[in-house]
């Protein structure tokens, strides 16, 4: 199964588990291709580098250099073409579509309401949460 995951749940996983930990638990044991774009990498580069997340990281022994070079080590990076307007009222999350469709991804995995205002879907890929996508998967 091929996903694209949002900056968000990537960026959770690690610092605070959960669901979105439990995704990427669950990579190991059955095969799932994740796939990024330079810009889906530069805005967690840019995310993690943020004064409010400086300790949180720190605490679990990590730098925002070393956790985006673990997620670049990771997830497959496709060149996505430009695209329209997709995401009314977050032009930030077309960039996620946009490598969704590069990559043929089957789930876009994302707490984002924006990006889930789409209905569930977009040109035949899901739009899912961590919860949704475990749940998705393990089926």
């Amino acid at each position: 199964m091929r996903l694209v995951v949002d900056t968000n749940v990537v960026i959770s996983a690690p610092l605070w588990g959960g669901t979105p930990k439990a995704l990427f638990k669950l990579a190991e044991i059955i095969e799932l291709d994740f796939y990024t774009s330079r810009t889906l990498l530069d805005e967690m580069a840019d995310v993690l580098g943020r004064k409010k997340l400086a300790r949180t990281i720190s605490a679990i022994h990590e730098t925002p250099a070393s956790l985006l070079r673990h997620y670049q080590g990771f997830a497959r990076v496709v060149q996505p073409r430009i695209i329209g307007r997709v995401v009314p009222n977050d032009p930030d999350d077309d960039a996620l579509i946009a490598c969704a469709l590069a990559a043929n991804a089957d789930l876009v995995v994302s707490g984002d309401k924006h990006l889930h205002r789409l209905g569930g879907h977009y040109n035949g890929i899901l739009i899912v949460t961590p919860a949704q996508a475990l749940q998705k998967i393990r089926t």
